[in-house]
């Protein structure tokens, strides 16, 4: 497939230092496999992250590392996908300026994350524009590639959907030559999500520190694991289980084989294993998928410049590509750089 004949898709994530397996399997992974498929251009969000944590971005830029190497250590390969620094391409803020122009307010305040994340981070405060207008630097973000596709979970197809109402109202306040659309709508391309709890059996995540990372060495890996909450039916080793309402049972079916599953499903349901025994199995297949990652990570650990130098190349071509976009708003809503005087009436002299 020619690299001109692909789909593009753009997608970010905020950097909160070195990722975790519900990174991986809620995102990573699936981006890894559509560099196979599609034309990828993948950002570290660190304006994004300030829109909760503007009080204190000391960590941003060693976070926005590890969320770097972590990407190169999960298989994103730089010679097929544009991975850059949002901050390092200036031309997002400027179309999330254009475009706050002619969002109505009512669209963000109906985003059902807006109220929701004020609940949940209630220790902050978020009342502030640049949290409220969030959804629209990520229209930016999206739409300054002209992505056809924006990978996302079916809970946040609600802001792709916003991005796609913004880009219809700029279409029609300024098309282009001839009536040309300039910026295409963007669409969700739906990812699976497969259930990955944390070791108390909540989502994880950071916050709840029950989180297991992808650079985590074996020895912690097996501790965290042997921590981890098992069915409740399962009071007592003679006890049968079920792996379906297991999160230990949950972690087989993402990274263990087929013949593992088996053991698991027969075993626990009729209680011939204990879940120490089942939770090693789930730690062996867990350090296996690992292994190549972390290999590739201390690789790149050992040439930070080599990590710097894709990054820098990735910036410059979203930049190119930005700024190719930007060319053609600004002179839509004429604000190109020439600008001439009124044309005088027909026939006068000036």
């Amino acid at each position: 497939m020619n690299e001109t004949s692909k789909k593009r898709v753009v997608s970010g994530m905020r950097p909160t230092g070195k990722l975790h397996l519900g990174n991986y399997v809620g995102a990573l992974a699936n981006w890894v496999k559509l560099q196979d498929t599609h034309e990828c251009f993948f950002f570290i969000a660190d304006w994004h992250a300030l829109t909760t944590d503007y009080a204190d971005p000391s960590q941003v830029g060693s976070n926005s590392y590890e969320v770097a190497l972590d990407w190169l250590a999960a298989g994103l390969d730089p010679e097929r996908t544009t991975m850059f620094v949002q901050s390092h391409v200036p031309q997002h803020a400027e179309l999330h300026l254009l475009f706050s122009m002619i969002t109505p307010l009512g669209w963000l305040e109906r985003v059902p994350t807006y109220k929701e994340q004020q609940q949940n981070l209630d220790t902050k405060d978020l009342s502030t524009y640049g949290f409220l207008g969030y959804p629209v630097l990520q229209s930016a973000d999206i739409t300054i590639y002209k992505a056809d596709f924006v990978p996302v979970g079916q809970d946040q197809v609600a802001h792709v959907e916003l991005t796609r109402e913004i880009v219809r109202r700029f279409n029609n306040f300024y098309p282009g030559k001839n009536g040309a659309v300039i910026l295409p709508e963007p669409h969700p391309l739906l990812t699976p999500t497969p259930k990955l709890p944390g070791t108390d059996g909540r989502k994880m995540s950071k916050s709840y520190d029950n989180y297991i990372l992808l650079s985590d060495p074996e020895p912690v890996i097996r501790q965290k694991l042997k921590t981890m909450v098992t069915d409740p039916a399962r009071v007592r080793r003679t006890d049968p289980g079920n792996p379906d309402v297991c999160p230990v049972g949950d972690l087989h079916k993402i990274f263990s084989d087929g013949t593992t599953l088996e053991k698991v499903y027969a075993g626990c349901r009729s209680a011939g294993i204990g879940c120490i025994e089942c939770k090693g199995w789930a730690a062996d297949n867990l350090i296996k998928t690992l292994a190549p990652m972390q290999e590739r990570r201390k690789q790149y650990e050992q040439n930070p410049k080599q990590v710097r130098d894709i990054i820098a190349a990735g910036d410059a071509r979203a930049r190119a590509s930005a700024e190719s976009t930007m060319t053609e708003v600004r002179n839509a809503m004429g604000l190109s750089q020439d600008f001439e005087p009124p044309q005088q009436a027909a026939g006068k002299t000036p």
